[in-house]
């Protein structure tokens, strides 16, 4: 089953996920008790294909190569492969993919999406902060997502990564949004850690977004 999952990142060292793996957990990670991370969205276009975290009741913050014209969001997921009743559907009104973006190497990978009416904020359904600060090295961060797997990112050592499935999905650091899931090279493999998107870099293009729109 498609549960979420999430991956506590210990003294992660840079904001660096993505790959394939078995399709049921996040590598090193634990499937989340209901309710943990109520930011957290999927993205679906008739199937989940990124993830996405709740910054307001009206926008949801992702990674720009998750780009689609539209998208369907939906909030207070559990288990992406059975309907549960608390799910909220929105559809997407707008999709503003940072103007610097690179697709080819990745760079300025985020982007934001406008839900066409309000999320309503409940147990299984809150917003997260955007950071007021970087998050300085070894600060522990949570990753969470349905992935191929999911997993943790930065660690040399390999084990612990975000996979293909999880993008666009949250890095949550003393409970702000440091990064977005980016890429990576193969999952969880030593040497490679996962490379995420440093939210903190472009809170002042997203709240001119949010303010404007």
């Amino acid at each position: 089953m498609k549960r979420l999952l999430f991956v506590l990142l210990l003294g992660l060292a840079a904001a660096l996920p993505l790959s394939t793996d078995d399709g049921e957990r996040i590598v090193g990670g634990h499937v989340c008790p209901e309710q943990t991370v109520p930011y957290q969205v999927s993205l679906n276009s008739g199937y989940h294909f990124c993830g996405g975290s709740l910054v307001s009741t009206l926008w949801v913050v992702s990674a720009a190569h998750c780009y689609k014209t539209r998208m369907k969001v939906i909030l207070g997921e559990h288990n992406i492969r059975v309907l549960e009743g608390p799910e909220q559907f929105i559809q997407s009104a707008k999709v503003l993919v940072h103007p610097h973006y690179d697709a080819f190497v990745l760079d300025n990978d985020i982007m934001l999406i406008r839900l066409s009416k309000p999320a309503r904020i409940n147990s299984r359904v809150r917003t997260i902060s955007l950071p007021t600060n970087c998050a300085a090295a070894g600060t522990d961060c949570l990753i969470s997502g349905w992935g191929n797997t999911l997993s943790v990112g930065g660690f040399l050592e390999g084990g612990k990564d975000a996979c293909q499935g999880d993008s666009g999905g949250p890095m949550v650091c003393n409970g702000e949004l440091q990064g977005v899931v980016s890429w990576g090279e193969g999952c969880a493999q030593m040497g490679y850690p996962g490379v995420y998107t440093k939210v903190c870099n472009y809170v002042d293009w997203i709240g001119q977004n949010i303010n404007t729109y």
